[in-house]
């Protein structure tokens, strides 16, 4: 009966296929296109195209039904957050130390999750691999999402640290936006690499991968 009605198991380049697509459309292209747009019209431009890019995103989803990633909407309600303070401060400065302070309450919100039942990262692995309870409960998977969750926890301070120390140094903002895009695009690149391979790893030993 159980194997009646577990997921169907996946490809292990569909799940990259899906990881990309949903990494390009809800932080890849807002990053792009607010640095595009910043270089050509400002900053404040910027702002409001990569929010509009994000709503746009999760409207044009809805319309042609299917249903958003939990990573864009984080990302919306993230870039909204921002934009709210940085206009009602008139301050760009606080645009960009928002997502300083923002890294380090993800990063904590990720290691106070080790204490529950279901990390962060095994509340956020459904929209990238069909889960039921069965697979939460194996114990495979539960200590590759407990390891992914400290791993992701570093990772968020680390930029954190970085991104503040470049904010506070003396490059023009044009520069700091470019320079931490990059370096933020690196990092987020190599991790999530280490997250599927390392998850891809797990996943084969435990069966969950269909065969070519």
């Amino acid at each position: 009966m159980s194997s009646l009605s577990a997921p169907p198991r996946p490809r292990l380049l569909t799940i990259v296929r899906r990881t990309a697509a949903s990494l390009l459309v809800a932080c890849v292209v807002p990053a792009v296109l607010f640095c595009t747009v910043m270089l050509t019209l400002g900053v404040w431009p910027a702002i409001i195209a990569a929010l509009a890019w994000s709503y746009g995103a999760i409207g044009w989803r809805a319309v042609t039904g299917r249903r958003a990633s939990g990573l864009l909407i984080l990302t919306a309600v993230v870039m909204t957050g921002r934009t709210v303070v940085a206009l009602l401060a008139d301050s760009t400065y606080l645009y960009f130390l928002q997502p300083i302070i923002s890294d380090g309450v993800v990063a904590g919100a990720f290691l106070l999750s080790l204490a529950t039942a279901r990390p962060l990262v095994a509340r956020l692995a459904g929209d990238f691999y069909p889960m039921d309870r069965e697979l939460h409960l194996r114990p495979p998977i539960r200590r590759l999402f407990w390891r992914l969750t400290v791993m992701w926890a570093v990772l968020c301070l680390g930029k954190a640290g970085m991104a503040l120390w470049m904010l506070e140094s003396t490059m023009p903002v044009e520069t700091f936006v470019v320079i931490r895009d990059a370096a933020l695009l690196a990092l987020n690149v190599l991790a999530v690499g280490a997250t599927i391979a390392y998850a891809a790893r797990v996943a084969r030993s435990e069966g969950l991968l269909a065969h070519a």
